[in-house]
């Protein structure tokens, strides 16, 4: 008999940067290479892949709170250009680059969640 996986959360996966069918298992080797095969259910995981979805949402969804804030840091403080480049250059990197795993982990669990002809026989 096959075994059993239960449904998980995809943000809880995508969060913990984990298998989607398991859970347990790591979904990435070095910085943003998805894993081939989970190590701990065999979960095929070369099929899934974000490509550059996660980039796209950060860039949309991140410049959305960055842009507003430094406007408003603009028109309150009136500083000068090089202390924009201070703060928002390390902001702007430093959140990209943090959020990009999560996002990446949550978009490939979104993909084995609702690719069911393939994965959850």
């Amino acid at each position: 008999m096959a075994d059993y996986y239960p449904r998980l959360s995809s943000v809880a996966t995508g969060l913990r940067c984990a298998c989607p069918r398991c859970g347990k298992g790591r979904l990435y080797q070095g910085l943003l290479t998805i894993r081939d095969i989970c190590d701990e259910c065999g979960l095929d995981l070369s099929r899934l892949n974000a490509e550059d979805g996660a980039a796209f949402f950060i860039i949309v969804l991140y410049s959305a709170i960055i842009i507003p804030v430094a406007l408003w840091v603009e028109f309150t403080f009136e500083p000068p250009i090089w202390v924009h480049l201070l703060i928002w250059i390390p902001v702007i990197l430093g959140g990209a680059i943090a959020l990009m795993r999560p996002v990446k982990a949550w978009l490939v669990a979104q993909h084995y969640k609702h690719n069911v002809d393939d994965y959850n026989q």
